[in-house]
């Protein structure tokens, strides 16, 4: 399997289709034969083992043990996969890291990120779907699905996916890229924003830059898209070609926006996401 490219960036369900077997059950023991996406606040446990980084699998040391129940979500190459969360303030120690999901460091293979993707998922739909949003009502798992059903009404209710537009525009030899505050020191991106109601995914694009930059766009086209389990994402990627006007920064959403050469960027997402496969592939 060639990476990157569109259909199989991480986070993508391609990675591990040949591998991962849905099953979806609430347990109160986890067994110890299996494998463990264990969320620590913002990252995601894995072990090294022989310089190989891998998420948990068999005995866990008492310190990662699970305080509440644990998902069983399916299987991993035969093996139970589970999900867990444990508190941010624990300390990790060697073998075993925490690894920020949008971290830029390259080491874990697509397919364990996805897989740990799939499971921070799957662990936050089952915990904003418990109860019926329309009558309030316990829902239970539908089989052979993500989906639950109300035990009372018998609504149905699947995924609440979020889908963005996020976009490279060119201008000559130059790119727009932009800066969250939040972001690590040095770091650009680029423009994304979320879907509104009554938009396409063409017209979400255009209307984000104008938003955050001030300058308008055209020739928009899409070029790929990524699964972003943060919590439950779908990012659409453009590119499109610069128009007119001077870049304005929007402040209450950037730091910065500016354009840049393209054979002189600043630092930039990790490989992992859909923004830096843009920029390398149709910048």
């Amino acid at each position: 399997m060639r990476y990157p490219e569109e259909i199989n960036l991480p986070f993508n369900f391609s990675s591990i289709k040949d591998g991962f077997t849905y099953s979806f059950t609430s347990t109160n023991y986890i067994q110890d034969t299996g494998i463990y996406v264990i969320l620590h606040g913002a990252n995601v446990i894995f072990e090294n083992r022989e310089n190989h980084f891998n998420l948990p699998e068999d005995k866990l040391p008492d310190f990662l043990k699970p305080e509440a129940p644990p998902l069983h979500i399916g299987y991993w190459n035969h093996k139970p996969l589970y999900v867990f969360t444990i508190s941010s303030k624990i300390s990790i120690n060697e073998p075993y890291y925490a690894e920020p999901f949008n971290s830029s460091c390259d080491r874990l293979l697509p397919e364990i990120l996805t897989i740990a993707g799939l499971g921070k998922q799957i662990l936050h739909w089952d915990r904003q779907s418990r109860f019926c949003s329309k009558c309030g009502a316990k829902t239970e798992p539908i089989s052979n699905s993500f989906g639950k059903k109300c035990t009372a009404c018998g609504g149905e209710h699947y995924p609440h996916l979020h889908p963005c537009a996020i976009v490279l525009v060119k201008k000559n030899d130059e790119i727009l890229l932009t800066r969250k505050r939040e972001w690590a020191p040095g770091r650009y991106g680029l423009v994304a924003g979320f879907l509104d109601f009554g938009e396409s995914l063409e017209e979400c694009a255009i209307r984000e830059v104008s938003e955050e930059t001030g300058i308008t766009i055209k020739n928009v086209r899409y070029v790929g898209s990524q699964n972003w389990p943060f919590p439950a994402q779908l990012m659409a990627g453009f590119v499109a070609e610069y128009s007119g006007g001077e870049i304005v920064v929007e402040m209450n959403e950037l730091e910065d926006a500016r354009w840049f050469k393209k054979d002189d960027l600043p630092a930039l997402p990790g490989k992992r996401s859909i923004a830096r496969w843009i920029i390398d592939n149709h910048a």
